[in-house]
């Protein structure tokens, strides 16, 4: 069972995730009623999604009716999405294993609020390895007479933590500079099966170093591997 306190947090990034998509689905729509009569939003550099609509507006009052409300209910999500993302942040500065955590790279505010409000108690497991297995990250096996063979993912276990961590995995290849044996292996994985399972890999051996990292209580090593326990 788990504590009241990783109940609320993962309460809160259920309901960050879900403001989230609605920001996200207000969009879209927006782009949508816009593109019906040849209007596109565009990239402009610097400027918000808002603004680039607003400004596409001034020419068509007809459309502000349908299209304004729609963008005042797109900033309130917008500002209670940046108040989640405060008051995610203020409960890892409280946390010491999450300050811990976030040394590995990829690793931020959410993803290891999410991780270490999943596992919660790292003696649950046995095994660092058995992480990978309880966020689905494993493949599966398919056996029956002579044949036995892995195929996708299982996708077991927490949704939200096992998309943060693929999220870590996809920062770590693309965003972190700074070169590591994690990144390194990640690469020799994309140069021989594609980035798709490089990533998927990437976030399963994330999962298991996160966890020995937070037995052993040292901080993540760039240099050099955290050995499964």
């Amino acid at each position: 069972m788990k504590s009241l306190d990783a109940h609320r947090a993962r309460a809160l990034l259920g309901a960050r995730a879900q403001l989230v998509g609605m920001k996200t689905r207000l969009s879209n729509h927006i782009r949508g009623i816009l593109k019906t009569f040849g209007i596109l939003p565009g990239g402009v550099r610097g400027m918000r999604f808002d603004r680039r609509v607003e400004a596409k507006l001034v020419d068509r009052p007809d459309l502000e009716p349908i299209v304004g409300p729609m963008l005042a209910t797109w900033r309130q999500v917008r500002d209670q999405i940046k108040a989640f993302d405060k008051a995610v942040r203020a409960l890892v500065r409280k946390s010491a294993d999450c300050r811990l955590l976030m040394t590995a790279p990829g690793i931020g505010p959410l993803s290891v609020l999410a991780y270490v409000s999943m596992v919660e108690d790292p003696a649950r497991f046995g095994r660092s390895r058995a992480v990978g297995a309880h966020l689905g990250l494993t493949p599966r096996q398919y056996q029956s007479g002579e044949v036995d063979h892995s195929g996708r993912i299982s996708r077991c276990g927490d949704a939200l933590a096992r998309t943060l961590m693929y999220e870590a995995a996809v920062v770590i290849l693309t965003r972190v500079k700074r070169a590591s044996y994690l990144k390194e292996w990640a690469l020799t994985i994309a140069r021989k099966s594609g980035y798709g399972k490089a990533r998927v890999a990437l976030a399963r051996k994330l999962s298991v170093i996160l966890h020995s990292m937070w037995c052993s209580g040292e901080p993540f090593r760039w240099s050099a591997p955290v050995e499964a326990a």
